[in-house]
Order: C-alpha cells, then structure tokens, then sequence
C-alpha cells in the first residue's frame, strides 16, 4: 500500500485506511460533485440486511411462545413503541418502524467497526484490486449527515402536515417572540423569529449528524493505533510485551467499543423520535 511497495509507516498506514473509495479525490472541503461510493455501498447494503432482518422477525412471528430472536426483535420492538409513545402524541404508524429500523440499521453499520480493521482493505486491495476502501459508514461526515438531512425533511413533513401549510408558516415567523399588531414591530420580529427558527432547524440537522460522526469516528481511529501497535510489535524487540499490549489494548477497546456502537444507535433514535414529536406540537 505504500508508495515505495514498502511497509507503510505509521502515518502511510493511517491516512490509507482513513481514504475514502472515491469517484475523485476530493481537494476542497466541501465538493457536492464527489461520491464515496464505499460508504454509499455499505450503507445500502446494511440497510438491505437490515429489512430482510425484521421481515424475517415479521413473518416468523406467532402467537406461542417465542423463539430465542423472535424475543430479541420484541424487545426491541416494545423498546421502540414505548418510546416514541412517551414522545410522539399522534399517529405512530410510520413513526414507530421508523425509529426502529433507524436503530437497527445504525446498529449494524456501527457494528462494522467491530471487524478487524485490516479485512476490508485486505480484500480490497488484494482480491478486487482496489487501492482505497472505508467500510464504516458512520465514520463518513456525508453519511450521517445524510441520515439527519432525512430527520430534517421527517421534521418538515409532520410540521407541515400537523399544522397545515399556513400553520406552518405562521409558526415559523412568530415564535418564539410572538408579533406586533404594529408594523414597525411586527417585520423586525419576524425576521428575527424566522432566522430563529431557521437555525434551530440546520442546528438540529448538523448536531444529530456530527454527534455520529464523532463518536464513531474517533472509535475508528483508535483501532487504527492499536492495528499499529501490533505492527510494531512484530518488528520490535520487546516484541512480545508489545503484543501483551496491543492484545490488552485491543481487548479493552472492543469491549467498551460495543457499548458505544449500541448508545450512539440510541441516542440517534432517540432524537429523532424527540424532533419528530417536536414537529407535532406548536411553541
């Protein structure tokens, strides 16, 4: 993977695995005109996994007693309506799957942090011939901000048909400073109201979206540094209490690791469920 067909260093190494499967590379920050076609592929695919998952929990379902993973989909189920029924006062028919799927899918492409961070770029390079390969999607600012641009249209859609067109529209030019019979106050509140809102609006959109990426991104890059620190211990002298403790390292991370790929699937239904009940009631 180095350039010199040597082994990498540390820093090679990093920034190889950090590199996204492209359709160019990418010199700006921002460049709506670049596609990165492992996340979009991954994202997809797990999502595929994801309703083939729960329609198989759907059609297993009967009225005895449950098998060992038609209890686990359940729980998870009674979980979910429990929820966004404390949350969401209205119709929970597309919100409640929602919020569900949401939390599964989240789960399953967080869980790909938990394979050997080796394996996907391996096979890619070796086997498809691919230089560039980044499997986990919620590592990739693009992806969950796509996912909290789709809360954000979730959020437009119920606000605008909770409270009508008008309604909508309304609310946001007058809360939360209210208006003015009088004009001269009246356009400056507005203003101020609707930028206001605005703000609140993509602040929610960015915050959800960065909240994923962060986590998931910084437990990324850990197990890049413990990858590196087996690979030193394979050239090193002191090899052997190297390896102890990239073994202990490694260990103690994926543990905790499992929690985080768990919390932060949670905390990301959770909003969303509290911004689309958010959308149901007026300021």
């Amino acid at each position: 993977m180095a350039a010199t067909g040597q082994a990498p260093t540390a820093t090679e190494y990093i920034v190889h695995h950090l590199s996204h499967l492209s359709t160019a590379k990418q010199k700006v920050i921002i460049d709506f005109s670049i596609v990165n076609l492992d996340t979009v592929f991954f994202s997809v695919l797990v999502l595929a996994i994801t309703l083939l998952i729960l329609r198989a929990a759907a059609r297993r379902a009967t009225p005895g007693v449950p098998g060992k993973f038609q209890a686990f989909i359940e729980m998870l189920v009674e979980l979910v309506e429990e929820q966004s029924k404390s949350i969401v006062h209205g119709d929970r028919t597309f919100i409640a799957p929602l919020g569900l799927t949401v939390f599964v899918w989240i789960v399953l492409m967080n869980a790909i942090d938990l394979i050997p961070v080796d394996l996907f770029p391996w096979i890619a390079h070796n086997v498809l011939h691919l230089e560039y390969l980044r499997p986990l999607p919620t590592a990739d600012l693009n992806g969950t901000l796509g996912m909290s641009l789709g809360v954000l249209l979730l959020m437009l859609y119920y606000g605008i048909k909770i409270k009508g067109f008008g309604g909508f529209l309304h609310e946001l030019v007058t809360a939360p400073f209210g208006t003015s019979k009088n004009p001269l106050y009246a356009i400056p509140l507005g203003i101020a109201n609707l930028g206001i809102n605005i703000i609140e609006y993509v602040a929610k959109m960015v915050s959800l979206g960065m909240r994923l990426f962060g986590n998931m991104y910084a437990g990324e890059l850990l197990f890049f540094l413990i990858a590196l620190l087996g690979g030193f211990a394979a050239m090193n002298a002191t090899g052997v209490l190297l390896t102890i403790g990239h073994v202990i390292a490694g260990t103690a991370w994926l543990l905790f690791h499992i929690l985080i790929v768990l919390l932060q699937a949670f905390i990301f239904m959770m909003l969303t469920l509290v911004y689309i009940g958010q959308a149901h009631e007026g300021h």
